[in-house]
């Protein structure tokens, strides 16, 4: 019997009662349709970079989506270059193959784990690059009426790692529609990038310049896989969005960055308390969850006594299965690093991954 441990990249789980490996985008829909008939709880795995397994044994089906692989161009004649990815093609590769043609658009979304088909539902992003900016549409399989329809991505309303089918809307992603620029080069949009390059931000390099400062950068915060990264989801939470006036009564040395106002607010103070309060009217700005958790005195490696969950002692964001950790240590590392970020700024940190674990598993 398989364990989630074994499909994960955070390396926790129990016991999972059916495996359905679908090789095909036709199969994976087949699959998806058979589970839903017999009414059997089900969920659909790529990657496995972004959930946290329960320890409790998974009484229903597992569909893997990792043997639906497939990038193909599509014919436009709007000057970009299209792709339609099956959504267990590793995340990477995409990145990989359009970097490898010259096409700009997803460099910056170097090395981040994860299938193709889970890149939209929190809208992965990078170094000033999402994936809503080259997301055309995707097809979209209705679980209740087995029906697939090719859906725009402004139906999915993409924000800073949201969507509506990680807010809940029902739908399986079978595959994406991606548009690149040609060209070969792309401007360097983030600080951080910027002085790893020695460039000022703004400047255009060549796209193999950017994707390998990129994993430069994630291997030195220990957001690659690979034996010699220890077992994590990477960021486990997610920078929270506040409003900027509300932001003003926090410490003036809080890193914090403008953001559009189409972006939904992602963050509330206590869990069951009152939202922050929101003008229409007033910018929001994106505050630094690894500041705000090493201020609370949560530091690099820290881990609660007794458990094999631990912050990475690379960086604050990413909590790390240090070997044999179980999941409800990592929900229980997690928690407490969300009630102190709270007792201190008022601020929940809301994690990225989905978390199907409780610290009673």
């Amino acid at each position: 019997m398989t364990d989630f441990a074994q499909l994960t990249t955070m390396g926790v789980g129990g016991p999972i009662d059916r495996l359905e490996r679908p090789s095909s985008v036709a199969e994976l829909a087949t699959a998806i349709a058979e589970v839903e008939a017999v009414g059997d709880p089900w969920l659909v795995l790529g990657g496995g970079s972004n959930v946290v397994g329960p320890d409790a044994p998974f009484d229903g089906t597992v569909i893997l989506t990792r043997d639906v692989r497939g990038i193909e161009p599509i014919a436009a004649d709007d000057g970009l270059v299209h792709v339609r990815v099956a959504a267990g093609e590793p995340w990477d590769r995409v990145v990989e193959f359009a970097v490898s043609h010259g096409l700009a658009g997803v460099e910056a979304l170097s090395g981040i784990p994860g299938s193709a088909g889970a890149a939209p539902v929190q809208n992965i992003g990078a170094y000033g690059q999402e994936v809503s900016e080259t997301l055309v549409s995707m097809d979209l399989l209705d679980p209740e009426s087995g029906a697939v329809e090719r859906v725009p991505a402004s139906a999915l309303e993409l924000g800073y790692r949201t969507s509506t089918l990680k807010r809940g809307a029902p739908g399986v992603i079978l595959s994406i529609e991606l548009a690149f620029r040609p060209g070969g080069q792309s401007p360097v949009r983030m600080d951080q990038l910027a002085r790893a390059l020695e460039i000022e931000v703004g400047r255009e390099v060549p796209l193999h310049v950017i994707r390998e400062s990129v994993l430069q950068l994630r291997a030195a915060k220990g957001m690659l896989e690979g034996p010699e990264h220890p077992a994590s989801c990477g960021s486990f939470f997610v920078n929270p969005i506040v409003d900027e006036n509300w932001a003003r009564s926090l410490p003036a040395d809080l890193p914090r960055w403008p953001v559009g106002p189409e972006e939904a607010d992602v963050a509330a103070p206590l869990e069951d308390g009152p939202r922050l309060r929101h003008y229409p009217d007033r910018r929001d700005v994106k505050l630094s969850a690894a500041w705000l958790i090493e201020q609370a005195g949560i530091r690099r490696g820290f881990s609660l006594p007794g458990s094999r969950a631990a912050v990475s002692p690379l960086h604050t964001l990413s909590i790390v299965n240090t070997g044999g950790a179980t999941a409800a240590e990592i929900v229980q590392l997690a928690e407490f690093i969300q009630l102190r970020v709270s007792q201190d700024y008022g601020i929940v940190l809301q994690p990225e991954p989905l978390v199907l674990a409780t610290r009673r598993d």
